[in-house]
């Protein structure tokens, strides 16, 4: 049976409720389902105890669930946007991210922040931001970004077992995609890339939304005799950089895609260490896809001329490549 990407979270959400005990829901409105419905019906089934509504304070709740970790609870808070997260980061940066360490390994913090990103459709300049990368540079944080209903189920259910604190990122255009998913299968371990589909001549990185573009680019370059491969990150801290080099290994040739600006983005941190350790592979610059470097519009038709897609990868891989544009 198929399912959309809410309806994947909201069983692995269910499933971890009823495995384990000591994990707790909150966020604002979470108990009445949350500000896109993942939630919807967890606290009937579990209590508003379990499945907790609080104030609209980023700050102040991602402080109640660091606290609830440390005391042995595991919690998933829901900010509801990520643009929102951005009054969390003291917090995040400064205590979360540091607990383990400035207690030499005596605490840990098993707590999962689910997010949403990316734009959607007229969302506007404050609710449309991918920011991803900012929560790379802060060491000690776990950051994982599905790219599909059923890498959402595993990923979910890895980031609440994983006994570390785990920003979960959610791009708000997969919430209707559907998928059947096969719930026998291991949980993905975080830090392990998936290769979304082989190839031999240039490959593909990217991961979310996005992953969904360089399939489809994939598929229309195989046209013109091109075969890409793709690289679905998962996680984007911990890299698995193992995968991504025996890609480069075997392509020579190296795209790397994403939603967020280019300027200081994901694309940028794997671009460099591509640089550094597997140069003498590379047949070719490693080349970049990513939003232009401006806030994202209200209006639907510049929101679209400005976000990255299928036909910029095209394009990319065709100029990397020396091809003439179809």
């Amino acid at each position: 049976m198929q399912q959309t990407f809410i309806e994947i979270l909201r069983q692995a959400l269910d499933e971890e409720l009823a495995h384990d005990e000591a994990v707790h829901l909150l966020g604002e409105d979470v108990a009445a389902g949350g500000a896109f419905g993942v939630t919807k019906g967890l606290a009937e089934k579990y209590g508003e105890r379990r499945v907790k509504n609080t104030p609209i304070s980023e700050a102040a709740i991602t402080g109640l669930t660091t606290g609830a970790a440390i005391s042995g609870l595991k919690p998933v808070l829901e900010i509801m946007f990520i643009d929102f997260a951005t009054l969390a980061l003291d917090c995040l940066l400064n205590q979360t991210a540091k607990y383990r360490y400035m207690s030499g390994g005596q605490l840990s913090v098993p707590m999962v922040v689910r997010t949403q990103a990316g734009a959607a459709g007229g969302a506007a300049a404050q609710h449309s931001q991918s920011l991803e990368s900012w929560f790379m540079h802060i060491p000690g944080l776990l950051v994982v970004a599905p790219s599909s209903p059923a890498e959402a189920y595993g990923l979910l259910k890895s980031a609440i077992r994983s006994g570390e604190p785990v920003i979960y990122v959610e791009h708000k255009r997969l919430y209707t995609m559907r998928e059947t998913i096969d719930t026998s299968l291991p949980l993905p371990q975080i830090g392990k890339a998936r290769v979304a589909r082989e190839g031999t001549d240039v490959t593909i990185i990217s991961y979310s939304a996005m992953v969904g573009d360089a399939l489809a680019a994939a598929d229309e370059l195989a046209n013109s005799g091109v075969s890409a491969e793709v690289i679905d990150l998962r996680s984007l801290v911990p890299l698995d950089m193992e995968t991504i080099a025996e890609s480069v290994a075997k392509t020579h040739r190296v795209l790397i895609a994403h939603e967020a600006v280019t300027n200081g983005g994901v694309g940028a941190e794997i671009a460099a260490r591509i640089g550094e350790e597997f140069f003498d592979e590379l047949d070719a610059p490693v080349t970049r896809v990513g939003c232009a470097f401006a806030p994202i519009p209200f209006a639907p038709e510049l929101e679209q001329a400005l976000l990255p897609g299928k036909a910029d990868i095209i394009a990319g891989v065709r100029r990397m490549m020396n091809l003439q544009l179809a």
